[in-house]
């Protein structure tokens, strides 16, 4: 399944990962506790409630939510002063968010670009905010 990290369309997806796994619409409504219209609506959506997605993700066996982390990981902006975010930062009781993680899809997704000519190095440098060691790398070890 090829992914456009930037424009997530999840009842689209959820919909492909359907159809590969052939789960019957019986079998979703019984589980999803919904009727055959429902999951048809859910399927044009291109965002859904998270309570939602999670039975999606249980269902089909599948990590939805890593591909908005992975949309993360390519469209986030880079911290712009250590000192302002390491401030707020500290504030928030909520874990510090990694931007750094690359994950195989990432890597997959950025060789691609490369090996297809749509991107650069140096667009890709620029809009990801890979650095070029680590891009290099990738081109070496893949």
């Amino acid at each position: 399944m090829k992914l456009d990290y930037k424009n997530i369309h999840i009842g689209d997806l959820i919909q492909k990962e359907v159809n590969t796994k052939q789960i019957e619409i019986v079998r979703i409504c019984n589980f999803m506790n919904c009727n055959e219209k429902e999951v048809n609506d859910m399927y044009r959506e291109a965002d859904l409630p998270t309570n939602v997605l999670l039975k999606w993700c249980k269902l089909l066996e599948y990590d939805f939510f890593r591909i908005y982390s992975q949309h993360l990981i390519l469209f986030s902006s880079p911290k712009q002063n250590a000192n302002t975010t390491d401030s707020k930062e500290n504030k928030s009781s909520l874990p510090n968010y990694r931007k750094n993680l690359y994950t195989k899809e990432i890597i997959k997704f950025v060789l691609e670009l490369v090996r297809t000519g749509k991107k650069t190095k140096a667009q890709i440098i620029e809009e990801y905010k890979i650095p070029k060691n680590t891009l290099l790398k990738w081109i070496e070890k893949y």
